[in-house]
């Protein structure tokens, strides 16, 4: 596999990276945690394979430096970073991948620079920036999805309370977030903590960062053919809000991998694979 890691210039003088892993054409990729380094994104299940994956590291995560000024972690604030990267690669116009809480960011930069957009995928996404939000009840139901598992009687409760606001987040629970709670699923969940700047991902939803009448408004003239994939388990964001995020775009399509939680790549990779190549060569 072809690896690199090169390195530009944000217009606040913050030194970001991104990784370059495999041969083709370009993929741009936008990583979720919030603020989490872009190295849990992997291969994506085998795509590079087929494309040329380049994952940036988010200000403050990874490879990447640590801005002057904090308040630049905010989700709209970062919407420059990816326009100043699409121009140091050369790219007149790209497809671009974002995962969970990535997507907010991919949507506000489509919502600014929709003629840059040649496709648009998003991954399990968050879309806050369209004002909408997975609910309590959406994780509760996909969690009783999961009702049979063996670990389910421990995890549910912790889950629930959590949710609830009353209790701190459990590692016990975290089996939710993964259709399968495998060795696999594991590392990556035992990886989280030091890839992710949990400053950055407290300022990244902060006031301010998102105007979702102005976003739908921008992005009803995006041209680009949207995929909005989501896990049939996951409950952040569960397949009807899914489908309520393709509706905010004039050229989308919803697609539901069964047995897929939030990182659908780590569930079925062959499934994922296939299904993604599908909408990014068409």
């Amino acid at each position: 596999m072809i690896t690199s890691m090169p390195t530009f210039t944000a217009t606040d003088g913050t030194r970001l990276a991104y990784h370059l892993r495999g041969a083709g054409e370009p993929l741009a990729v936008l990583p979720g945690g919030p603020m989490r380094a872009s190295a849990y994104l992997g291969d994506l299940g085998g795509l590079t394979a087929h494309r040329r994956l380049a994952l940036l590291d988010l200000r403050g995560t990874g490879d990447s430096q640590v801005p002057a000024d904090p308040a630049t972690y905010r989700c709209d604030r970062m919407v420059e970073d990816v326009e100043v990267w699409r121009g140091h690669m050369g790219l007149e116009h790209m497809d671009l991948v974002a995962h969970s809480a990535g997507a907010a960011l991919a949507m506000l930069y489509a919502a600014r620079h929709p003629h840059r957009i040649r496709r648009l995928l998003l991954i399990t996404p968050n879309p806050s920036a369209l004002g909408l939000r997975a609910t309590p009840e959406d994780r509760l139901a996909a969690a009783r999805l999961r009702a049979d598992e063996p670990w389910f009687a421990r995890a549910f409760p912790a889950f629930r309370a959590w949710l609830a606001g009353e209790a701190e987040f459990d590692d016990v629970f975290l089996p939710f977030f993964h259709g399968r709670w495998d060795d696999t699923a594991r590392a990556h969940t035992d990886a989280e903590l030091h890839q992710t700047n949990e400053e950055a991902g407290e300022r990244y939803f902060a006031d301010g960062a998102f105007t979702p009448d102005a976003t739908r408004a921008a992005l009803a003239a995006l041209t680009a053919p949207v995929l909005v994939y989501a896990g049939g388990l996951d409950g952040g964001p569960c397949p009807a809000l899914a489908r309520r995020t393709a509706e905010a775009f004039p050229d989308a399509e919803c697609s539901v991998q069964p047995g897929a939680a939030h990182y659908p790549w780590l569930d079925d990779p062959e499934r994922f694979v296939s299904r993604t190549l599908a909408f990014l060569d068409r």
